[in-house]
Formats: structure tokens, C-alpha cells, sequence
């Protein structure tokens, strides 16, 4: 098989979806890997470094995508790649079909095979391509939103600790997930009093018996959101609904009930956010204000940390990348259900009904396909 590593275009965004020694092992095993040139150098990997481990060295992304069998990616096809996918291509990256509908439409014009890392499942049932850039975003929401809490930034003006004689600052964290309890452990780490709230009380048991005193969980529903928010200097949106579009817990008139100054940094923007004001916004211009709220709502946010989640990714793809390419796609799909659900598309018809919901189009179970 013939695998294409392009490099990523998307706004700040940093990171490869391979490494040289995944070229390796990928050449070893007898396949080709056409990777663009300069593809790594977000993330501290030259050119030469590939080309040491027998990849095909492209100079422009048509190559890359006009000879490949299955694209690997980071980010989802932007809208000037979209042109160069064809008909019977598998691409392998992060979709985030429900916060985008252009997108959806797109692959699904070009027919092409779409794998998405964030719903595909481990025998556990869990997101393990997901995992690692959870575990990223959820440590960054507290460094961007203890960052933006600076007057300069537009923030209240608060040190996430506080100091002897002044108390910390409150930290709301919706959702206890992966994002959710790592933002809670860095925010827990530097001194600030942390809520976690969730609607699953065994997680929420487990977070209890893990996380440290200043960490209070809750029962999530309307009324706690509402007291958490008011109380927060930092909300951090960390809701997941797998495959679908993230539900809007905070609205915009509920805006007029937080501080001035204070910031929301919504992790779930891949997924639509879930705080209504929620747009996405870029490592260049990271945040805008509404009704005195600081918005920090970067759809890439692991980008901005590009070697770090470079290897963190990698380490989590390459063993599937292996074995679609020994295997074929769909001899993987038919024999594990969980590699199944990461086949969002196929040849013009959605094959997961979380995305076919969102958007109200006709879902197709792949075994139907």
C-alpha cells in the first residue's frame, strides 16, 4: 500500500501524523510512504530524517495525494485539499464532522473511505486515538486560561494560586473526562479551588477518590452549572458526545451571570462547544469578548505544542496504520466493532449514525455498505 503524509495547513497548526520511524516500519513491512516535504518541521523533524527511513520525498501536496492509497493526517482535509481526494482513497485523521457541515458534504461528494481517530474504539470502549490530545488539551485549558485571566489579556486580573492572605481562583470544569480530569489535576497542582462537574456519578466517584482536597465534584445539571459559572474566574468546557455535536450547557444570556474578566477556554469547540457564544478562533487570535467574558475557543489546540503531541499521536496511530495496511480497512472493520465506528463515511453514504443525526442525512450501518 501506498501511504501519503501531507503536510498540515490548517491555521498554527504544528503537527505531523507520522514519524520517521513509522516511515520505517511502514517500509519495512513493504509498503511506500510519500511524505511532502517540510511536513515535520513544525514539530522538529527535518526532511532528511524521512528520507533516512525511506519515505518519498513530495513537493507539493498533489503528488501526495494523487499517489496515495490512504492518506494520514492530523487535522481534517482543508477546503483546497478537499479538490485533490478521490473516489476509493481511505483518509486517516481527525474529522470533527458534527461542528462542520461544509466538510461533511465534501468528503462525502468525493467518496472517499473517511476513518475518523475520534470515534474509533478500543476493545475497552475506549477513544485511544482521542486519548492522547485529551490528555493535551485538558493540561493546556488551564495554561491558556490562567494566561488569559491577566489584566493585559483582557482577564479579571487573577494568579490562578492566589498568594498567602488571598484565596485562589475558582475553577469550573464541565465534564470529567479525559479533558476534564487533567485540566482538573494542572489547576488542582497550582492552588486553585476546582469543581468537576459530570453527570456520571461513578466517574464522578473515581475523581473523588483520585483527585486531591481542592477538587469538589458535582452532580451536573442546570442549577449547579449556573452556581459554578457565577462563582468561576475559569469555566473550561470539556463535554464529549462521541461522534456527535457537543450539547450547549452554558447560553448566552447565562453570560450576564459570570464575573467580568473571567474566562471560558471550551475545549469541545471540535465539536460545535458547549457554550453557546462559542466560535472557532486560531493560535494567532485566540480569544474575543462577549458581554465581558473572555472567549479562548482554539480548535487546534494541541497544535500549538507540536512535538509534544507529534509523538503523543503518533504513538497511538501508527499500530492501526500497520494494520490497515497489512490488512486492508474493512478485513479490520468486519472483525472488531470498535474499528468499525471510526469509519465515519464510505463511498458516499455516512456510516456513523451519530454524524447522519447531526445533520438529519440517511445513515447506513457499514455492514450495509
Amino acid at each position: 500500500m501506498k501511504v501519503g503524509v501531507p503536510r498540515e495547513i490548517k491555521s498554527d497548526e504544528y503537527r505531523v501524523a507520522m514519524l520517521p520511524v513509522g516511515v520505517l516500519e511502514l517500509v519495512q513491512a513493504g509498503h511506500a510512504v510519500i511524505v511532502e516535504k517540510g511536513a515535520g518541521q513544525g514539530s522538529g523533524i527535518a526532511d532528511a530524517e524521512y528520507q533516512a527511513a525511506g519515505a518519498v520525498l513530495a513537493s507539493e501536496p498533489s503528488e501526495v495525494f494523487a499517489q496515495a492509497d490512504m492518506i494520514v493526517k492530523v487535522k481534517e482535509p482543508q477546503a483546497s485539499e478537499w479538490p485533490l481526494l478521490r473516489a476509493g482513497q481511505v483518509v486517516f485523521t481527525y474529522f470533527h464532522f458534527a461542528a462542520d457541515a461544509s466538510l461533511t458534504q465534501a468528503i462525502l461528494e468525493s467518496g472517499v473511505t473517511a476513518i475518523a481517530y475520534e470515534t474509533l474504539r478500543d476493545p475497552r470502549g475506549g477513544l485511544p486515538l482521542l486519548t492522547p490530545m485529551s490528555e493535551v488539551a485538558g493540561r493546556m485549558s488551564i495554561q491558556e486560561g490562567a494566561k488569559f485571566l491577566e489584566r493585559p489579556q483582557e482577564g479579571r486580573g487573577i494568579l490562578l494560586s492566589g498568594v498567602p492572605g488571598v484565596a485562589p481562583a475558582e475553577v469550573a470544569i464541565l465534564g470529567g473526562g479525559v479533558v476534564g480530569s487533567n485540566a482538573a489535576k494542572v489547576a488542582a497542582g497550582l492552588g486553585a479551588s476546582v469543581r468537576i462537574l459530570d453527570v456520571n456519578l461513578d466517574r464522578l466517584r473515581y475523581l473523588d477518590d483520585i483527585m486531591p482536597p481542592n477538587v469538589t465534584t458535582l452532580y451536573s445539571d442546570r442549577h449547579t452549572i449556573l452556581e459554578s459559572i457565577e462563582r468561576a474566574d475559569l469555566v473550561v468546557g470539556a463535554v464529549l458526545i462521541t461522534g456527535a455535536r457537543a450539547p450547549r450547557l452554558v447560553r448566552r444570556e447565562d453570560l450576564a451571570r459570570m464575573k467580568n474578566g473571567s474566562v471560558i477556554v471550551d475545549v469541545a469547540v471540535d465539536q460545535g462547544g458547549c457554550i453557546e457564544t462559542t466560535r472557532p478562533t486560531t493560535h494567532r487570535q485566540p480569544t474575543y469578548v462577549v458581554d465581558g467574558v473572555v472567549h479562548y475557543c482554539v480548535a487546534n489546540m494541541p497544535g500549538a505544542v507540536g512535538r509534544t503531541s507529534t509523538y503523543a499521536l503518533c504513538n497511538v496511530t501508527l499500530p492501526y496504520v500497520l494494520q490497515i495496511c497489512k490488512r486492508g480497512w474493512r478485513a479490520l472493520a468486519d472483525s472488531d466493532p470498535g474499528i468499525a465506528e471510526g469509519v465515519n463515511m464510505h463511498q458516499g453514504r455516512v456510516t456513523n449514525r451519530a454524524v447522519a443525526e447531526t445533520f438529519g442525512l440517511p445513515y447506513q450501518p457499514l455492514s450495509a455498505a
